[in-house]
């Protein structure tokens, strides 16, 4: 092995900018991954909780099926938003109070809208910085691509000798950091897609229930009754 080639030898002739470059993109590594990780197993148990949704309706009471709830959604998805609408529904409203005017309905409605977006902000977390070092990480990476180019190029003419050899080593060097730079990308861009398909499913069956619960609590049915 040539030891004047290399990722090595670029980085031993690199300079500032060239190191803050891949301590950067090892940054960005490693907060892209650890979201990775953390929402894949958060996402795992949100979707195998989902199938309490159905036992919830299976319930022979309404505290029977808030528990049942409770116990089967590990990650409080789903749960809260039933104990919210059914505490919503059987809240004693406190006189000269703004709830104490609104319609039953509307409180329930409110309750249930309040707890999705509750939810919907905690699945989204996360998902902003894997976009963003998705779409950045590979111009971070051409940009140390082009500026080590650029000093090797000047080390180059400064020699007073411009041979192929001596141009294709820096810049094939040189061109590690716009690979670096689409390994970083590659797995946050695809973990961002199947965490959006993910939480676009989750959602959806969380606005089908709070809209089944709610149609279930402005009936007349009441805890206890």
């Amino acid at each position: 092995m040539n030891d004047t080639t290399g990722f090595a030898h670029y980085w031993a002739q690199g300079d500032a900018v060239s190191h803050a470059v891949a301590y950067l993109l090892l940054l960005m590594s490693v907060a892209s991954w650890y979201y990775i990780f953390s929402k894949s197993w958060s996402s795992w148990r949100i979707r195998r909780s989902a199938g309490a949704l159905e036992r919830f309706w299976k319930a022979p009471t309404l505290q029977d099926a808030v528990a049942i709830m409770r116990d089967a959604d590990r990650e409080q998805v789903y749960a809260p938003l039933a104990a919210q609408g059914v505490e919503a529904a059987n809240m004693r409203r406190q006189a000269g109070s703004l709830d104490a005017t609104s319609d039953p309905g509307e409180l329930i409605t409110r309750t249930l809208r309040q707890e999705i977006n509750r939810v919907s902000a905690r699945l989204e977390s996360g998902l902003t910085l894997l976009a963003s070092v998705g779409s950045t990480a590979p111009f971070v990476g051409l940009f140390g691509t082009v500026w080590g180019i650029y000093h090797a190029l000047g080390a180059v003419s400064s020699s007073g000798t411009i041979q192929i050899d001596k141009v294709a080593g820096p810049v094939g060097e040189a061109l590690v950091m716009t690979a670096l730079g689409l390994v970083v990308a590659i797995p946050a861009v695809l973990a961002y897609n199947a965490f959006t398909r993910v939480n676009r499913l989750t959602l959806a069956e969380l606005d089908g229930f709070a809209h089944d619960l709610h149609a279930y609590l402005t009936t007349g049915a009441r805890v206890g009754k």
